[in-house]
């Protein structure tokens, strides 16, 4: 009896400290009247006219766009068709993959065991995952068998180059250079998209025997590091990495909507994936990967970089817990102090130009905001592989998301588009 009560005190404790109240307590996000919130109702009808166009002309099947401001939502519509060979209508519930959206998600829970002292960013992945050793980066590669040698490396991976894409990990059938993709694919390395019986552990203990692009720390190059810290929250944590995300973020939240893999009663509204064939939009089939991943298969791969499915609704429920600071309905995911960390520039000069990078967000810097249309200083953004984006400026509180899904060539100007004119709206 004894032991039972102090299981569950110990349960408790990790509870309470997870999920604190907030001495802060917004409310869930609601519709409100665009002027409530100094939005212009005429300029936003503009977005929604373009939105009709960008259809109508073919240049994408169907979207869901919603756009939100100090926590209310002003525009929230769906258009086009949610599969091009059924002609079904698109509703505003409809469930995306989100692919790399996936990857803030992910880092969110990385800074939830961060704030309870588990690590340092700058740890060395190895501490935690011995099978990464002292890493190696590639010298030669041999085209015709795809074998190769490396030198080692001056520096080690850290989980913060893990966050930032600064680790030189590749990242498989994306990977920019040719020679990774083939090194990749020749270990059986899973990126994301499988329907196949891959366990998260197995695939990343692979992946830390493979050579680096270049010395960690020094340079960015889009890669799996947020797979690789998907694994380490399961160590951490001791929990399956869809419980941790379920339990601490997605249940709080009330992303009810959000899952690796879709419920049954959920599979009915998942997006086809179309492609553009002569004009007209099909579904999109590829021997590369399963399309039906989230309702198909072993369902077993829990990828942290790109495997979650969702909704605009929900999606946006999480950024506005990072403009809320942190807290969203009187709950405490983060630390207001934490945000601020993670929405910062963690790669120096590493980029140049308008935008930087935190800890799994771009950021729009000084010189990004004059530039105009992308947001204030500090607007962070992102967006999937399916075409999906998302992006939130904590100066205007303003949100937009706008969820596709295609592959192959798309005329995208829909993209930019929305973007500028969210912000062409506000009116106060």
């Amino acid at each position: 009896m004894k032991a039972l009560v102090n299981f569950y005190l110990a349960l408790f404790a990790v509870i309470s400290f997870a999920q604190t109240p907030s001495q802060q307590k917004s409310s869930p996000l609601q519709s409100a009247a665009p002027e409530a919130v100094g939005m212009s109702p005429e300029r936003l009808a503009k977005i929604d006219v373009m939105l009709k166009e960008e259809v109508s002309q073919g240049h994408i099947p169907g979207a869901v766009a919603l756009i939100a401001r100090k926590g209310k939502i002003v525009f929230y519509n769906a258009y086009g068709k949610d599969n091009g060979e059924t002609s079904r209508p698109l509703q505003k519930d409809a469930v995306f993959r989100i692919a790399s959206q996936t990857k803030a998600i992910t880092a969110t829970a990385v800074m939830m065991l961060w704030e309870e002292g588990k690590f340092q960013l700058d740890d060395k992945i190895s501490k935690y995952i011995p099978e990464f050793g002292e890493a190696q980066i590639l010298d030669t590669f041999n085209e015709a068998d795809s074998t190769y040698t490396t030198k080692p490396a001056e520096n080690q991976i850290t989980i913060r180059d893990l966050l930032t894409h600064t680790s030189g990990i590749g990242y498989g059938m994306i990977d920019g250079d040719d020679r990774f993709r083939k090194i990749y694919a020749k270990a059986g390395i899973i990126d994301a998209f499988t329907s196949e019986k891959v366990l998260l552990s197995d695939n990343i203990k692979k992946l830390a025997k493979l050579p680096l692009h270049h010395e960690p720390g020094e340079n960015w190059t889009y890669s799996e590091g947020l797979d690789v810290l998907g694994y380490l929250i399961e160590l951490i944590s001791e929990q399956p990495f869809d419980e941790f995300l379920k339990t601490r973020i997605f249940e709080p939240l009330e992303m009810n909507d959000t899952w690796f893999y879709l419920p049954k009663e959920k599979q009915s509204r998942l997006v086809a994936v179309q492609v553009n064939d002569s004009g007209k939009w099909k579904r999109f089939t590829t021997p590369i990967f399963d399309i039906d991943y989230p309702k198909k298969g072993a369902m077993s791969y829990f990828a942290g970089g790109a495997g979650l499915s969702s909704t605009a609704l929900d999606y946006a429920t999480f950024l506005q817990m990072y403009l809320n600071g942190g807290e969203w309905n009187g709950t405490r995911l983060l630390s207001r102090t934490t945000v601020n960390i993670i929405l910062s520039n963690q790669i120096g000069d590493i980029w140049k130009g308008g935008k930087s990078y935190g800890l799994a967000f771009e950021l729009i810097n000084a010189k990004g905001e004059v530039e105009g249309g992308q947001g204030s200083d500090g607007t962070f953004d992102w967006g999937g592989y399916f075409n999906t984006q998302y992006f939130a400026d904590p100066n205007e509180g303003v949100i937009g998301i706008i969820m596709k899904q295609t592959q192959g060539p798309v005329v995208n100007d829909n993209q930019w588009k929305f973007r500028q004119m969210v912000f062409a709206a506000i009116n106060d």
